[in-house]
C-alpha cells in the first residue's frame, strides 16, 4: 500500500475515520482535501488499525491515477474479471461479483477523483449496498456526480482536510527533489508520468532493476502489491505532484518517445481485460506507432459500449482521420458526440457520408442516428420524420425496414400520436425479421403508449420484450415511465415509488440517465402531493431539468412541466411562472405526447394564484388534449385534477372514461366527480378516505375540504 511523501498526520481526523468505520448506518468515510495534505497517510493509518482489529478481513487498496482515468475500470483492472463487453449495468454486476469483497471486508480507493465513470459507479454501488467497509480519498480537481453522491446521499461520512491544517509541499520543493534524483530514478519517474501505475516487471524492462531500486530508495516511487495475485507488484509515484511535474519537464517529443516505448512493451502482452485494450489504444494514439484503423475502431466501439463517450470520441476521431476509414468509424464518432448533447457536431459528421454509396445495412445504420439526432438534438422532428419515410422507401430487406419502422413508432409517440405509434410498434414486434434494436425501440414505445392510453394489461409484456433486447440505455426510462404510470393508475403508489427508485438507483450513473430517473421518481412524489413529497420532487427536478434541458430529449420539457407543478403546489408562484414559461418555450412536436402535462402545470399555477375559473379551464383543456390523442389514462388524471379544482362538469367525462379504462384511480376519480356534482358531503369524505389509503395525499385533502363546503363554493378560491 502506498505511503505518501512528506505529509502531515491529523489526529482528530484519525479518530473521525475510525468512528466512521464502526458506524452501522454508514459504509465508511470519504476524505476530501488538496494534494499533499495527508489523505493517503490518514487512510493507511486507518487501514493498519482496522487490520489489527479484524485480522481475517480482506483489504483491497485501489489507487486512481490520471493515466487510468481514460479507460473504463482502469483503477480496478487488476481486481476485476470482466472480459466480455455488454450493457454497463451487466458489467457493473459482474464487476461487483468479481471484486471479492464482502461483509466485514475493507475497500480503500485512494485519489478517487481520477476514477473513470464505471469505476466511480462501482464505488457508489458498493457504498449504497453498505456491506463492505470503505475509505475513499478525493483530492483536488473536478468531482464527479458519482463521488459527490457518496456524501450527499449520506452513504459515507465526509471528512474534510484543508491546507490550513498543515503546510503541504509546494511545487518548488517537488522540483528541487526531482532535480536531485539520480538519472536512473528520474527515468523511472518519467515512465510513470506517461502511465501510472506500471507493473514492476515492465518498468524494470523499460529502465532497469537498479533504476527502480534507486527511485524507491530515494522516495520517488513505491512498489506494492495489487490485484488477486500476490506476485503482482505495481509501481506508483510516491507523491501526487511527482508525475505531473516530471511530465511537464519532458516536453512533447520526450513524452512521445516514452509513450512509443511503452506501447511496444504493452502490445506484446496478452490483453484479455477491456481496460488493458483501451489503455493501449489510448497510449498508442499519441505515439509514433499508432494502431491500425481497424484496431482503433474496435477500441472505440468497446469504449462506447462501456459508456465512456469521451474516450470513444477520441478514438473514433483518430479513426475518421484515415481517408479509408469504414463507415463504422464515422457512426461511432457521431454517437459519441450525440450522447454528449452535441447534436450539431454529430450532424456534421454524418452529413459527410454519401448515402448513394451505401448498402442497405449501411444505409440503415447511417439513417438511424441521423434521424434521431434531427428529431431530438436539433429540434427538427418534421424533417426527421420525412427523412425516415424517404429512407424507408429505399429499403427492401425486412430487417432494415423493421428497424426504421421502430424508430418511426418512437417519433410518432413523442409527436403525440400514441395510437399510430402503437400500431406501427405492434407490426414491428410481430415481424420475425425484427432485430434487437428494432424490438427495443418498438417495445419501449409500445409500453409507454399502452400505459398512457389505459391499456394497462399490455404494458408488462411490452416492457419485458424491451428489457430483454440489447439496446441504448436511455430506452429503459421510456419503459420505466410506462411502468410507473401503470402502477400509479392502479393505486399502487408504494409500488410506483419503488419502481421509480429502481431507475434512480444509479444502475447507470452517467447523465442524462440519472436525471431521467429522477423525473420518474418526482412524478410519483407529485402524485402523492404531500408537502414533503412536493419539496422532495422540487429538489430532484431543479438539477434534473437543468441537465435535461441541454440534451434535446423530450424529458427536458417534461421535467420543467413537473417542476412548475411542484412549485405551484408549494405556493412558489414567481418561480413556478418562470419555470412554466421555460417549459412552454421548450415544448414542441418532439414532446407533444406530454402536452396534457403542460396544460395541468398551467392549471395548478393558476390555482396557486387563486384564479379558480382559469385553473378549471386549463385542466379541461389538458383533459381534452389527452382524449383527442387517445391518452385515456392521462385524460382520467386531468379530469380528476379538474374535479379537485372544483369543476362540477367533470363527472360525465370521468364516468365515461372510467367505464372504458379499468383502474383504481379512474374509479375513485369518477366517484369523486359524482359526489362533488351532487354535493354529497358523506360521499366526498368516503372518497377522501380511499384516496388517502392509496397514498394520493393531496387529492384526499381536496376531497375532504370540498366535503366541508357548500356545493356552490367548491371552486377553488
Amino acid at each position: 500500500m502506498p505511503m505518501r511523501w512528506s505529509v502531515p498526520v491529523h489526529e482528530a481526523a484519525v479518530q473521525q475515520l475510525a468512528s466512521a468505520l464502526r458506524d452501522p448506518d454508514r459504509a465508511g468515510a470519504v476524505v476530501l482535501g488538496p494534494d499533499g495534505v495527508g489523505k493517503s497517510t490518514l487512510a493507511l493509518t486507518a487501514v493498519e488499525d482496522f487490520s489489527d482489529a479484524h485480522p481475517d478481513a480482506v483489504i483491497r487498496w485501489v489507487t486512481g491515477t490520471s493515466a487510468e482515468r481514460v479507460v473504463p475500470f482502469g483503477a480496478f483492472s487488476d481486481l476485476l474479471e470482466v472480459a466480455e463487453i455488454g450493457k454497463p449495468a451487466a458489467l457493473l454486476r459482474a464487476a461487483r461479483s468479481s471484486l471479492a469483497v464482502g461483509p466485514g471486508d475493507l475497500l480503500v480507493v485512494d485519489d478517487a477523483q481520477h476514477l473513470d465513470q464505471l469505476s466511480a459507479t462501482l464505488v457508489y454501488q458498493l457504498a449504497r449496498a453498505g456491506q463492505t467497509r470503505m475509505i475513499i480519498t478525493v483530492g483536488a480537481g473536478a468531482t464527479s456526480d458519482e463521488l459527490a453522491a457518496l456524501w450527499t446521499d449520506d452513504l459515507l461520512v465526509r471528512i474534510d482536510l484543508t491546507g490550513d491544517d498543515a503546510a503541504a509541499s509546494d511545487g518548488r520543493d517537488v522540483d528541487t527533489f526531482l532535480a536531485e534524483l539520480p538519472a536512473g530514478a528520474r527515468t523511472v519517474l518519467n515512465y510513470l508520468s506517461i502511465q501510472e501505475p506500471l507493473a514492476l516487471a515492465d518498468l524494470q524492462a523499460l529502465s532497469s532493476a537498479e533504476a527502480v531500486d534507486e527511485a524507491t530508495s530515494a522516495g520517488a516511487v513505491e512498489v506494492h502489491l495489487r490485484g488477486r495475485d500476490a506476485d503482482h507488484p505495481m509501481v506508483f509515484t510516491a507523491h501526487p505532484s511527482f508525475a505531473a511535474r516530471a511530465h511537464a519537464a519532458l516536453g512533447t517529443e520526450g513524452a512521445r518517445r516514452l509513450r512509443t516505448e511503452l506501447v511496444a512493451r504493452l502490445a506484446a502482452r496478452c490483453r484479455d481485460h477491456p481496460s488493458d485494450r483501451l489503455r493501449l489504444a489510448s497510449l498508442a494514439l499519441d505515439s509514433a506507432t499508432p494502431q491500425s484503423t481497424a484496431e482503433i475502431v474496435t477500441a472505440a466501439s468497446e469504449a462506447l459500449r462501456l459508456s465512456d463517450v469521451l474516450l470513444a470520441e477520441r478514438l473514433a476521431r483518430a479513426a475518421v482521420a484515415d481517408p479509408a476509414a469504414p463507415l463504422a468509424a464515422r457512426l461511432l464518432l457521431a454517437h459519441a458526440m450525440g450522447w454528449q448533447g452535441r447534436g450539431r457536431d454529430a450532424a456534421d459528421v454524418l452529413a459527410a457520408v454519401d448515402p448513394g454509396t451505401l448498402s442497405e445495412p449501411e444505409l440503415m445504420a447511417w439513417a438511424i442516428p441521423l434521424a434521431a439526432n434531427q428529431f431530438w438534438m436539433l429540434g427538427e422532428p418534421e424533417r426527421a420524420t420525412a427523412f425516415l419515410r424517404t429512407t424507408r422507401s429505399r429499403l427492401t430487406e425486412p430487417a432494415a425496414a423493421a428497424t426504421i419502422d421502430a424508430l418511426s413508432a418512437t417519433f410518432a409517440m413523442n409527436a403525440g400520436a400514441p395510437q399510430r405509434a402503437l400500431q406501427i410498434a405492434t407490426e414491428v414486434l410481430s415481424s420475425p425479421a425484427a432485430g434487437d434494436m428494432a424490438v427495443a425501440w418498438a417495445a419501449s414505445a409500445a409500453a409507454l403508449c399502452s400505459a398512457r392510453m389505459g391499456r394497462f394489461a399490455d404494458v408488462a409484456a411490452f416492457a419485458e420484450r424491451a428489457d430483454a433486447a440489447e439496446h441504448p440505455g436511455l430506452l429503459r426510462f421510456t419503459v420505466g415511465l410506462g411502468r410507473t404510470t401503470t402502477l400509479l393508475m392502479a393505486g399502487d403508489l408504494d409500488g410506483a415509488e419503488q419502481m421509480a427508485r429502481r431507475y434512480t438507483d444509479f444502475a447507470e450513473l452517467q447523465q442524462p440517465g440519472r436525471a431521467i430517473g429522477e423525473v420518474l421518481l418526482a412524478q410519483v412524489l407529485i402524485a402523492r402531493g404531500g408537502p414533503d413529497d412536493l419539496a422532495a420532487a422540487t429538489a430532484l427536478l431543479r438539477p434534473a431539468s437543468t441537465t435535461l434541458d441541454r440534451t434535446g430529449y423530450s424529458w427536458g420539457p417534461l421535467s420543467l412541466m413537473l417542476l412548475a407543478t411542484a412549485l405551484s403546489g408549494q405556493g412558489e408562484l414567481t418561480q413556478a411562472a418562470k419555470v412554466l414559461s421555460r417549459a412552454a418555450s421548450r415544448h414542441g412536436t418532439k414532446s407533444a405526447l406530454f402536452a396534457p402535462e403542460l396544460g395541468l402545470a398551467r392549471a395548478w399555477r393558476l390555482a396557486a394564484a387563486r384564479d379558480g375559473h382559469g385553473a378549471v379551464s386549463a385542466a379541461r383543456q389538458a383533459a381534452g388534449m389527452a382524449e383527442r390523442s387517445g391518452q385515456n389514462a392521462v385524460a382520467l388524471r386531468a379530469w380528476h385534477d379538474a374535479v379537485r379544482l372544483g369543476d362540477l362538469r367533470a363527472a360525465d367525462p370521468l364516468a365515461r372514461l372510467s367505464a372504458e379504462t379499468d383502474c383504481v384511480v379512474g374509479r375513485l376519480a369518477a366517484e369523486h366527480g359524482r359526489a362533488l356534482t351532487a354535493g354529497e358531503g358523506a360521499a366526498l369524505r368516503a372518497v377522501a378516505a380511499e384516496l388517502s389509503a392509496i397514498g394520493l395525499v393531496s387529492a384526499a385533502v381536496d376531497a375532504e375540504a370540498q366535503a366541508s363546503r357548500p356545493r356552490a363554493d367548491n371552486l377553488r378560491p
